[in-house]
């Protein structure tokens, strides 16, 4: 990422709330829901004091990068809430295992709690923060990964539960690194702590998508305000709306380290006798009407309130809400054949082919 003066150099507890807003509309209902991240990162600045905003290049080359975020399903992780402890436990076991010195802390999902929730692990921790994440939004499995896209092998991955029980795995491929992973959140109550496939800045350079915390802050801060916070988000973003209307169906059910269901908005106003359905798996996967699909992943779908622009998490969907389903282009590395093989309709079982946004919304854009 480029340097420049204007370049946000550390967070603070003023940047928290456009934070945790950018983290949750980047969430794309899924990463967990950012209220309780923001008390968390709160108590922690308010004990630690601001947190240094970092890239890559500036740490040292043998020094090792703590990519961290919660796994499991977000119902859970909403009210299993991380204590202080882990991320001292995570540390410990890193640097033991890799013979080598945590330098700084990487949120492995900019989406929803998990793109704010590091931002206290690393003032706990007294580390900086890398300005980037592994997928510029929240996807659910361990594997969706850019180090993954980009060519690096997995190693080693750690789980801590909130008991405290400390997991090293090192799995031979990506997808054992998924299931096996997952099957420990289950054993430790559907949810964890894990930082994902722990390795030096050098290799992590090229492998990781940057700046999205800023990234994160600016879509936050585009709302403070406005007269219009979906028109303005709209237009920070880049994105289409799809439908604007009240929820009136929610089918949500907890299972395998998952949230899987559906929701169902039938339009107001002008989009009155239109209605569209929301797929998720913890993450809002397509979106369809009438069978056609207007958006799906890798692309990025997400409900925000029809007032207020606020992203509302999939374990938060409740019948009633009057909302807007927005939907807007992914980072161009999911768009490649490696990129659309592991985050593509048809890795999450749907028989679809990808196409982009911008084409298949077309009408609403």
């Amino acid at each position: 990422m480029p340097d420049s003066p204007t370049r946000l150099r550390e967070i603070t507890i003023a940047d928290l709330p456009a934070l945790a807003r950018g983290c949750a509309v980047l969430g794309t209902g899924g990463g967990g829901e950012v209220e309780s991240g923001t008390l968390i990162a709160l108590s922690a600045l308010q004990k630690h004091g601001p947190v240094p905003l970092v890239t890559l290049d500036e740490l040292p080359d043998d020094g090792l990068v703590l990519p961290l975020g919660g796994i499991g399903a977000p119902t859970v992780g909403h009210e299993m809430i991380h204590g202080v402890h882990e991320a001292y436990l995570m540390r410990e076991a890193m640097e033991e295992a890799l013979g080598a010195t945590a330098v700084a802390v990487m949120s492995s999902e900019i989406g929803g709690g998990n793109g704010v929730v590091p931002v206290a692990l690393a003032a706990q921790l007294g580390l900086p923060l890398v300005d980037g994440d592994e997928m510029g939004r929240a996807f659910p499995e361990v594997q969706m990964v850019s180090t993954n896209i980009a060519g690096l092998p997995i190693e080693i991955i750690g789980l801590v539960d909130v008991i405290g029980n400390v997991t090293i795995l090192r799995p031979t491929d990506w997808e054992w690194a998924e299931t096996i992973s997952r099957m420990v959140s289950v054993a430790g109550g559907s949810y964890a702590l894990m930082a994902d496939n722990v390795i030096s800045a050098k290799r992590m350079r090229g492998a990781i998508i940057e700046g999205t915390v800023s990234q994160a802050i600016r879509i936050g801060r585009v709302t403070e305000g406005a007269a219009d916070p979906v028109a303005a988000l709209m237009g920070e973003l880049g994105a289409a709306r799809l439908i604007t209307g009240k929820v009136v169906e929610v089918e949500r059910r907890t299972g395998g380290g998952f949230v899987r269901g559906s929701v169902v908005i039938d339009g107001l106003g002008e989009d009155a006798n239109r209605i569209v359905r929301l797929e998720i798996q913890n993450e809002n996967l397509v979106a369809f009407e009438d069978g056609a699909v207007l958006a799906s992943v890798p692309d990025l779908i997400t409900v925000v309130d029809m007032h207020t622009a606020g992203a509302i998490a999939t374990e938060l969907v409740r019948y009633g809400q009057r909302v807007s389903v927005l939907a807007w282009a992914c980072d161009p590395l999911w768009r490649t054949p490696r990129g659309l093989e592991v985050v593509g309709p048809r890795a999450f079982g749907y028989d679809l082919d990808y196409v982009p946004v911008e084409e298949a919304a077309h009408a609403f854009i």
